[in-house]
Formats: C-alpha cells, sequence, structure tokens
C-alpha cells in the first residue's frame, strides 16, 4: 500500500501531472516543458511525482539552470494515454 492509502488510484495522475506529461506527446524525443501554458514553472513537486512513479524520466543537465530539471516521457508515461 501506498502513501495516499490505494493501490490503482495512487496509479493515475493527477490532472496537473497528466497535463504536463500531455505535453510531452508531440514534442521530439517526449521532451516536457519546463514552463505551463501561463509562462510558468511547472511544480517541481509535479515533475518529481512523476519521476517517482517512472512517468517521466531526467533528459539532461541544463548548465545554464543546473536546478531545472529537463525531463521526456518514458514509455510507461505514453500508456497513460493509450
Amino acid at each position: 500500500m501506498d502513501r495516499n492509502g490505494g493501490g490503482a488510484v495512487a496509479d493515475r495522475p493527477s490532472g496537473a501531472q497528466k497535463a504536463w506529461l500531455a505535453r510531452g506527446l508531440g514534442q521530439p524525443g517526449g521532451k516536457l516543458p519546463l514552463f505551463d501554458e501561463q509562462g510558468q514553472r511547472v511544480s517541481e513537486r509535479t515533475i518529481r511525482a512523476c519521476l517517482d512513479k517512472g512517468w517521466a524520466e531526467p533528459w539532461f543537465d541544463n548548465p545554464l539552470k543546473p536546478d531545472w530539471l529537463v525531463c521526456r516521457l518514458t514509455d510507461r508515461g505514453r500508456g497513460l494515454f493509450d
């Protein structure tokens, strides 16, 4: 049992997580955005939760902004949209 108290429900992304992951579907390499549609940084909490579930993975380090997580969609993340 996970910290959310369930199995299957906890394995589904929240609305914010799914919206962020969906934006990688049409991008080269599945690149996920650093900013939302309003120009705000995507929540680190959202990103880390998706990384923890295996829906996204770190892609490369950004030498200009080392604290930014540049990520891409994984096959498991793509599977959420099948």
